[in-house]
């Protein structure tokens, strides 16, 4: 199966301070790499119009449900997720990490990742940008998400 995740509204390349936020220039974002946090998949600046990445993944059926592996899906305790990784960019192209967005997959509806495995492929939309202008970060649920089973990557699969 694969994972299409499909980002638009991005913050910026710059985000300037807030009360929770110490603002960065040189804004990217990417799917870090399970266990690997400075392995990046799809490096996107912040300014981009839309930012895309597509993951091979696992889906084995379970008692439980749909289990989903592969080596962008980390699995800690809580469940298993995606993280996309806010950080900066220097001069000599490396990355530093700010902030994270947690997409878990507890949160895709179950009959959802069912069909997702029967077709192969499961589609994440999703605004970058959070109700402060910042990158977005933490957990981000429905409605911030959408989650849906689709017949392949689309017009921005990468």
């Amino acid at each position: 199966m694969q994972i299409h995740i499909e980002a638009s509204e991005l913050p910026g390349r710059t985000c300037g301070p807030d009360t929770d936020f110490a603002g960065f220039d040189n804004i990217h974002v990417g799917v870090q790499r399970k266990d690997r946090p400075g392995e990046l998949l799809g490096l996107h600046p912040g300014d981009a119009a839309l930012a895309s990445w597509t993951l091979d993944c696992t889906a084995v059926p379970t008692a439980e449900g749909v289990e989903v592996s592969g080596p962008y899906v980390q699995n800690r305790l809580g469940g298993r997720f995606v993280y996309l990784s806010w950080g900066t960019v220097d001069g000599s192209g490396a990355f530093t990490m700010f902030r994270r967005a947690k997409l878990m997959m507890s949160d895709v509806g179950p009959e959802v990742l069912e069909a997702a495995s029967r077709t192969g492929h499961l589609t994440a939309h999703l605004r970058l940008t959070d109700d402060k202008g910042q990158p977005r970060c933490a957990r981000v649920r429905p409605p911030d998400i959408t989650w849906s089973a689709t017949h392949g990557s689309g017009p921005h699969g990468s």
